[in-house]
């Protein structure tokens, strides 16, 4: 058999071999693993290069070697999960740089850190005032992780004490002009209620480049053409309205009628209707 046929097939056939050998170990975010299990992955490339191109002389030996270097691995992973020591000792562990708000020279250091480094590294995490971190430190894979001070941190609903409406992943029912099925299904919709939408909205599925739908029943599309402008629909907003509205009419009515038990009826209602506002407010204004 000629060299480059065979070259093709071994090629081929560790190529695949490789594929295995990723699922098998995991699906790992190499800019977020640490140096030991990078070194690990370069390493195995490399053999699986020299076996492709026949660099090995055994290839019985060299598929043995390939072996260890991902089964190691992943003995040491089961370790580490057993042993908090032997975690330590592969993958290190984190270091504080900045405690009580006081930068830790001497860890730093250990690092090979400056400050400049430091000051970076804040940036990256849009901490631009030193002043205002709390405690900071890396991780085992590098990263670092800011804790800002109490009176420093964005002030969220919970801060506020507002209620705000639960929100969920949202569904992408339309990707590339294709109509996803499932994702429909799993909000209780249809393509009929699809077809609505975007009838309302004036658009051809053909034009849809990505259609999702939220935890609301709200679809938000982009088009393939950009200089096409959409007013997406404001159903919460324009219930909310609606409500609110009739809520206001009430109030009029019993302020304009004499009649007393009229009257009576008319304010009671308009409260009964505001209470029900408040309470429908987190999930049709703040969601």
């Amino acid at each position: 058999m000629q060299s480059w046929i065979m070259l093709v097939l071994r090629t081929a056939i560790l190529f695949f071999l490789v594929l295995a050998i990723v699922k098998f170990i995991g699906n790992v975010n190499l800019s977020k693993s640490t140096p030991f299990k990078l070194i690990n992955y370069i390493v195995i490339a490399i053999i699986t290069a020299f076996i492709s191109l026949g660099l090995v002389a055994n290839s019985v030996f060299a598929f043995i070697v390939l072996g260890i270097w991902t089964l190691l691995p992943l003995a040491l992973d089961y370790l580490s999960i057993k042993s908090k020591l032997i975690h330590d000792l592969i993958n290190g562990k984190e270091t504080v740089l900045i405690k009580d708000g006081k930068v830790m020279e001497k860890n730093l250091s250990k690092i090979r850190y400056t400050g400049e480094d430091l000051l970076r590294e804040l940036r990256s995490k849009n901490v631009f005032n030193l002043s205002d971190v709390q405690f900071a430190v890396m991780e085992s894979n590098g990263d670092i992780n800011v804790l800002l001070k109490s009176d420093k941190k964005p002030i969220n609903p919970h801060d506020l004490k507002i209620e705000v409406a639960p929100v969920s992943e949202p569904e992408t029912v339309i990707l590339d002009g294709n109509i996803l099925d499932g994702a429909l299904s799993n909000r209780g919709l249809n393509r009929e209620w699809l077809q609505v939408q975007l009838s309302n909205l004036g658009v051809v599925i053909d034009n849809v480049f990505i259609g999702q739908v939220d935890s609301s029943g709200d679809l938000f599309i982009d088009t393939f053409d950009d200089s096409l402008e959409i007013t997406q629909p404001k159903v919460k907003e324009l219930l909310y309205a609606s409500i609110s509205k009739v809520q206001a009419d009430l109030f009029a009515f019993s302020l304009e009628t004499n009649d007393s038990k009229a009257k009576k009826m008319y304010s009671n209602n308009a409260n009964t209707i505001k209470r029900m506002m408040d309470k429908l407010e987190p999930y049709l204004l703040r969601s």
